[in-house]
């Protein structure tokens, strides 16, 4: 009789493993797919990328921004960089430092000019 108990139990829980490797089976073998897929839709991805890149480098050429500033100079009124454009280092106006508070004063009345302390 337990030994008939001890084969049911086993063959129960061979059964119970057996359904749960099958489950699992088909939980990673989905995984691959969404990954399989997530690659996809990055390389995708980078494709888009490089041809906006492309399309951003074609459409930002010197010549045809110079020739769209001159098409509508009357509206936009752009001029061409030069170097009177620029300023000089020197009109900049840097903040000065913030002025720490004096927080372990020393007093210098009580020091005499030779080193020592004042014998008064």
């Amino acid at each position: 009789m337990m030994r008939a108990v001890m084969y049911l139990m086993a063959a129960l829980s061979v059964m119970g493993l057996a359904f749960w490797a099958y489950q699992e089976n088909y939980a990673t073998q989905q995984a691959i797919k969404d990954v399989r897929r997530l690659h996809a839709q990055i390389g995708d991805a980078h494709e888009r990328l490089g041809m906006l890149r492309a399309e951003w480098a074609y459409l930002n050429r010197p010549d045809r921004l110079i020739d769209l500033a001159e098409i509508n100079f009357d509206r936009l009124g752009l001029l061409p960089l030069g170097p009177e454009a620029f300023g000089n280092i020197e009109s900049i106006v840097y903040p000065l430092p913030d002025i720490l508070p004096i927080t372990d004063p020393i007093d210098i009345r009580s020091v005499t000019p030779g080193g020592g302390e004042d014998p008064l």
